[in-house]
């Protein structure tokens, strides 16, 4: 893994709400809030400066505008939405680009589980507890900020723990 142990922690205790705001926002209004993509870009702005070597940090910054352009070329061909694009860009500077194949894998991952999670509930008593989501019926459209904010939550996590010393 390219990102440190050091950086992980620094950024998992601002990841872990955020994450889980995007998730719920996400799956009960198809949406995922520009504030919560601001408090990521925010948070690595400033942890960023604690968890990199100065121009490590200023690097970090150019996978923001790569995943950003790269976001804006997906939804424009309709392949995601603008929030998902938004919110990849903002995550973009916390992950480590030697650690792509992990990411793909843990997204794939994510999304797989994300996705029978929430038909699992949608046709089950689970809905009771929140029986107003919109993504209950929005047809074939699945909310990604769910399996998005876990793969960046789980990312840190792993780094956090299989790259500790000792």
């Amino acid at each position: 893994m390219e990102l440190t142990a050091y950086a992980a922690f620094w950024f998992l205790p601002a990841v872990i709400p955020i994450a889980i705001y995007v998730s719920w926002s996400d799956m009960s209004t198809m949406k995922i809030p520009n504030k919560a993509v601001m408090a990521l870009v925010i948070a690595f702005a400033v942890l960023g400066l604690f968890a990199f070597p100065f121009q490590t940090y200023l690097w970090q910054w150019t996978h923001l505008v790569v995943a950003l352009v790269a976001g804006m070329g997906l939804n424009a061909a309709r392949v995601m939405g603008a929030g998902d694009a938004k919110f990849i860009a903002g995550a973009a500077p916390m992950l480590g680009v030697g650690d792509l194949r992990l990411i793909v894998l843990l997204f794939a991952s994510c999304l797989l589980a994300g996705f029978a999670a929430h038909r699992i509930a949608k046709h089950t008593g689970l809905r009771k507890f929140v029986p107003t989501w919109q993504s209950w019926e929005s047809g074939k459209r699945f909310p990604m900020g769910f399996p998005l904010s876990m793969t960046l939550l789980f990312y840190l996590i792993l780094v956090a723990i299989f790259r500790t010393p000792g």
